[in-house]
């Protein structure tokens, strides 16, 4: 296919009697027309050799994190950027535990540990290790943090035994390669603005209106689709999270700036509104600070509302329109009369006054109102924000697509 030609792939070889399957991945990939660097560990060494790599990758094999000539012709870092898509095959119960506890002890951990490209594990092992308790809270741990599992089967195992834990056949791991490419191409053609964070609405030059907002949940939607292809915009309030290189991060402080901001960069595919946009600002702020009083009146009044304007605006509104709603009660209703009020496609509602889940967390639990489906909402239950996020992103591609 021709998805795969002149595509980046690292491949990582552990060591498991399943690694003689990794020279035709290899063999494969390259028949695709890919280009592929390996890194071989050292028990994987114990089961096939650099040469027999080497010949079918025709690239030099990394397998020493202190080799001087490796630290010369590429260090870990660039090996990691080099690289569209990393994959781990076969992934060991041992390279699997290593990796959930951030373990980087050799150059095949050192380099997942830097990467900031995806992460496919073809895990390999016998069928008590599969199923013991330990693995699968390692790969819950990791597909937390975003990485792909890839199998395993069932089947016989070189050890006599049978049942889960064969290492995916070479060919359906190719087929997952295709797919994940296909899926990023399709996405190429989409754009995607995300607003996050709080809103600062100034009394004077010191003092300010806002709330508890992080922007972790609408940075996280962000870095999610740009991964999967998306042009990505990212409209921010004060927050001091930091952003992947690829994504167009516009910095704001007012819903003001945030408005202008949101116009100037549509039309869009999707817009999704993370962020917490102060209801009211200061009707005329001081030049100079306030000095220090017994009382102090303040007269307020309202900020456009960015999700309503957008969403009725029929030249520039998106295909799709994502409001977000922290609610501390009647999550349900409030909802409801959110999405129709605002005339949004869906609503993703939380609760913030679970402070679990709430303002500042890394989890959160959301539940998503569509305005043209026969359910009252779909609930994703309490997870990392980066999975959420990750969860409702390929809901917003298989409705764009």
């Amino acid at each position: 296919m021709k998805n795969l030609i002149n595509k980046k792939i690292l491949l990582i070889i552990c060591g498991g009697i399943s690694a003689y399957k990794s020279l035709e991945v290899i063999r494969l990939l390259k028949k695709q027309g890919t280009q592929i660097k390996t890194i071989l560990t050292k028990n994987a060494k114990e089961f096939v050799t650099p040469l027999s790599v080497a010949s079918l990758s025709q690239e030099k094999v990394y397998d020493d994190l202190f080799k001087v000539e490796n630290e010369y012709e590429m260090d870990h870092i660039s090996l990691s950027r080099w690289a569209d898509l990393i994959v781990v095959a076969p992934a060991t119960a041992n390279t699997i535990s290593k990796l959930s506890s951030g373990s980087s002890d050799d150059l095949a951990s050192t380099v997942i540990l830097a990467s900031n490209k995806d992460i496919f594990l073809t895990p390999a092992m016998n069928v008590r290790m599969w199923e013991h308790p330990s693995t699968k809270e390692n790969l819950k741990k990791l597909k937390s943090y975003g990485y792909k599992i890839i199998g395993p089967e069932m089947g016989d195992m070189a050890c006599g035994e049978f049942g889960e834990g064969k290492m995916t056949q070479p060919q359906e791991i190719l087929k997952e390669i295709q797919n994940y490419f296909n899926q990023l191409n399709k996405c190429k053609k989409f754009k995607a603005l995300v607003t996050a964070g709080p809103t600062y609405e100034y009394i004077d030059p010191v003092r300010f209106i806002t709330n508890k907002s992080s922007g972790k949940q609408g940075f996280a939607m962000a870095k999610s689709l740009a991964k999967k292809g998306f042009e990505t915009t990212l409209i921010s309030g004060p927050t001091n999270l930091k952003i992947d290189k690829n994504i167009n991060l516009i910095e704001v402080e007012t819903a003001d700036e945030m408005f202008k901001a949101t116009q100037n960069n549509l039309p869009t595919d999707v817009a999704i509104f993370s962020a917490a946009v102060a209801d009211f600002k200061v009707k005329e702020q001081k030049n100079e600070k306030i000095k220090k009083q017994e009382y102090m009146n303040l007269n307020l009044e309202k900020n456009v509302d960015i999700l309503n304007y957008i969403s009725n605006h029929n030249s520039l509104r998106p295909k799709l329109v994502i409001g977000f709603a922290a609610e501390t009660n009647n999550i349900q209703e409030n909802a409801k009369k959110k999405l129709i009020e605002k005339n949004c496609d869906w609503i993703i509602a939380n609760d913030v006054s679970n402070k679990s889940i709430g303002f500042n967390s890394d989890l959160n639990e959301v539940s998503i109102f569509y305005k043209n489906k026969n359910i009252d909402d779909e609930k994703l239950f309490m997870k990392k924000k980066t999975e959420i996020a990750d969860e409702i992103i390929s809901r917003v591609i298989n409705h764009l697509n």
